[in-house]
């Protein structure tokens, strides 16, 4: 038995350190954490323990393959490489010569963090001049809130929290999401700290809090607003750090004091006055408050909004710089690699349309040019993009030549032409850095590929020959790469270097543990931070953070569709890749939707019961869980499960819209109004393996 080092690629921000003990015959038999990984020190989340079900799932896709039912069905016959890679091949160039490289599509997102198999398929797309994808599904609202007001998406260090008096957890489940960074939290804890939870409900993470704030869902800029008008009006500032290192407070001052007193932040928000007072007292009186911020309140219309505001707080009190006090939503620019040698966007011979991954199903159904060929990896959009009936549509069209390379039989994989088996990171090497801290690691093959699976690169580098780009880039390996993402000559790189990355270990960005991340200024306009954005008012837009209503807010609710919806992560799932785990499966039990009781009672709905869960765009099955977890008006559905795993076929984003963010064009998955009524038939559900 031989124990070998790897890392999670998963789109979590820990991206852990994973021992693998692989025996005789080449098989994974056991996985743990690393002890010596600095900040996972040995730990790892129940899915990825369970990594060898991935592995080894029943629903590993092991050999190419094309359809040979209805689309949608699932229905395919087994082929060869070369049969497959010559059907693609063919199938794209045709459609550039009939239609324009434009109506070629790839969708693809965060399946796997690894630098080198995550971005593979730029090179060749940006080559054949296929439409661009807009990566929004995730962090491009609030990316674009901190680039307003910091500059850059690049905050504080998670070690660093240890130290601070008051930690404030902002719209994440931690225990879910990010238990490794959790322990740094608890720990600042256990020397004192007071840990507040911000949140729509009451998680496993608010549990665990000194202090629990129930917010009405897509209200946390009123929230913040209003802990604003406490931190001004009883003069709880830094004078000086908002006189030399911030812009706009003059204009800042009276909008708050004037618009956002607690007690209108609590009609707003549902959070009683006394709270939001005694919150922003303990946050402007704390010695260094840190603010750990999920991506959870970004996923809004008014997500930039919420996320503007947020952030502003730290400016009011110096928190950055202060030893132990600071924000923290990213650490992801903390690690300055070349992307650019990494997806070549010099291939292209001219800009090209792009189309943004949240409109996914208005892009397959009306763009112009048609969109004609999809190729995706690392994603499953029939189960991830909103409003799933019109994707669905989108990828049932006979018309449509669709190429899914993947791992495992997914919803998408259902409505392919041409379906490739892909790589594990147990199966390719690959470099990593974190959003949640500030190493990076390199992973090299633990196991031999399952079947016949190959990698991202190796794919396109094959396509790529077969259609007669002749590039060198397209022999490059995923060593090459690296090398190429490695070569920058920027002070957090120095001493990082492929042959130490080699070598299995971590290494961290040239930072020390405790800094102010803009201790030599904001790269904003002004160089400061900038409460009042010049930016964002040239583009008519509020360049003060404010409150907006949501589109789907609960100011907007009816008498059909009274509840608001939110859909955060469930702790055994992430997004939708461990759907074919049947560990996890079996530990969610069944797909349930939250419900307060006064709710589920006026309803007539009965704990454990279906329940019809129904929007502007479509209907859903769930099983009622009758709790007080939740607010009266909210319900709740941790996500996200297979839709060919859920009660009717249908899964969570049939609720959901393509409505974006007002910054970054983002997803708004925690914005929906929906109607919830009994189900008068059978509610047996069990989990099927296979």
């Amino acid at each position: 038995m031989t124990w070998k080092r790897t890392v999670c690629p998963h789109d979590c921000p820990d991206a852990c350190g994973i021992l693998a003990r692989v025996d005789e015959g080449g098989k994974v038999v056991e996985i743990k954490g690393d002890p010596e990984h600095p900040f996972t020190r040995g730990g790892l989340c129940g899915k990825v323990n369970r990594y060898g079900e991935r592995l080894y799932s029943p629903y590993r896709v092991l050999h190419p393959m094309r359809r040979i039912g209805d689309k949608g069905a699932g229905r395919f016959e087994r082929i060869s490489w070369d049969e497959a890679l010559d059907e693609i091949a063919g199938r794209l160039q045709e459609i550039i010569r009939r239609h324009g490289g434009e109506s070629i599509l790839p969708y693809a997102y965060a399946g796997t963090m690894g630098r080198v198999q995550m971005m593979a398929g730029h090179r060749f797309f940006h080559r054949i001049g296929a439409s661009r994808l807009y990566r929004t599904i995730c962090s491009s609202c609030a990316g674009a809130a901190h680039d307003y007001t910091f500059g850059i998406n690049r905050t504080s260090d998670p070690e660093s929290v240890v130290e601070s008096d008051m930690v404030v957890v902002w719209g994440m489940n931690c225990v879910a999401t990010n238990i490794h960074g959790f322990h740094f939290m608890r720990e600042a804890q256990r020397r004192g700290a007071r840990l507040w939870v911000v949140d729509v409900y009451r998680t496993k993470t608010a549990a665990l809090a000194d202090e629990f704030v129930q917010v009405r869902p897509g209200t946390d800029a009123a929230l913040a607003l209003g802990m604003m008008h406490v931190l001004i009006s009883e003069d709880l500032l830094d004078h000086d750090y908002i006189a030399g290192r911030t812009h706009g407070f003059e204009r800042l001052k009276p909008h708050v004091l004037e618009h956002y007193s607690p007690e209108k932040a609590s009609a707003i928000t549902g959070v009683p006055v006394e709270s939001i007072i005694r919150m922003g007292r303990a946050y402007g009186k704390a010695r260094a408050p840190f603010i750990r911020s999920g991506y959870g309140y970004s996923r809004h219309t008014n997500g930039g909004m919420n996320m503007r505001a947020v952030a502003c707080l730290p400016g009011l009190v110096g928190a950055f710089r202060k030893r132990g006090g600071g924000y923290l939503q990213s650490t992801w620019e903390h690690a300055e690699l070349d992307m650019d040698a990494v997806t070549r966007p010099d291939l292209m011979s001219s800009p090209t349309r792009s189309v943004n991954m949240v409109l996914l199903g208005d892009a397959l159904l009306e763009a112009d040019p048609p969109i004609m060929g999809m190729y995706v990896y690392n994603s499953n959009p029939a189960a991830v993009a909103p409003d799933q009936k019109k994707v669905t549509r989108g990828l049932r069209r006979e018309d449509l030549f669709l190429a899914v390379h993947e791992q495992l039989f997914t919803d998408t994989t259902d409505y392919a032409d041409i379906v490739l088996p892909a790589t594990t990171s147990f199966e390719h090497p690959d470099l990593y850095q974190s959003y949640g801290h500030l190493y990076l690691q390199m992973a090299q093959p633990v196991t031999a590929p399952v079947g016949e699976a190959k990698s991202n690169l190796e794919v396109f580098n094959l396509l790529a020959r077969r259609m007669g780009l002749s590039e060198s880039v397209f022999t490059d390996s995923e060593e090459d790469v690296i090398r190429q993402a490695l070569r920058v000559e920027a002070p957090a790189m120095e001493g990082v270097t492929y042959e130490k990355l080699q070598e299995g270990k971590a290494i961290r960005v040239n930072r020390p543990v405790f800094f102010d991340p803009f201790a030599d200024g904001f790269p904003t306009p002004s160089g400061k931070l900038e409460f009042h954005s010049d930016q964002l008012e040239a583009r008519r837009l509020p360049p003060l953070p404010t409150y907006v209503p949501g589109v789907e807010g609960f100011e907007k609710a009816d008498a059909a569709y009274d509840l608001q919806l939110v859909t955060p992560p469930s702790q055994h799932f992430l997004n939708s890749s461990f759907g074919g785990s049947i560990t996890s499966l079996k530990l969610e039990e069944k797909p349930r939707l939250k419900i307060h009781p006064e709710d589920a009672s006026r309803r007539g709905i009965e704990e454990g019961r279906l329940v019809r869960v129904f929007s502007r765009r479509g209907e859903i099955l769930l099983f009622a869980e009758v709790t007080d977890q939740t607010a009266r008006g909210v319900v709740v559905s941790e996500s996200v499960w297979w839709s060919k795993q859920m009660p009717g076929g249908k899964g969570i984003n049939t609720l959901t819209s393509q409505y974006t963010s007002d910054l970054g064009d983002g997803g708004t998955f925690h914005e929906s109004l929906v109607g919830v009524a009994p189900y008068s038939e059978s509610s047996e559900f069990s989990v099927q393996e296979g």
